[in-house]
């Protein structure tokens, strides 16, 4: 099966970057979720913590 793909993929100009690119997106994004949890307050990470246990007008769990 992958070299169905690969043969597809040799055709296509400049598609060495492609996986260059996802790359850095993908570690782009994990240093920001990283930075922003290691920037969290006690209260916000309390107040999320929170979340599923908070009930509406009528008495019910939000869901």
């Amino acid at each position: 099966m992958l070299r169905f793909i690969k043969h597809n993929l040799t055709n296509i100009d400049g598609v060495e970057f492609y996986p260059l690119l996802s790359l850095l997106i993908f570690v782009i994004f994990f240093i920001v979720v990283i930075t922003m949890v290691i920037r969290m307050t006690k209260a916000e990470v309390n107040e999320l913590s929170d979340i599923p246990f908070e009930k509406d007008a009528a008495g019910e769990y939000k869901q």
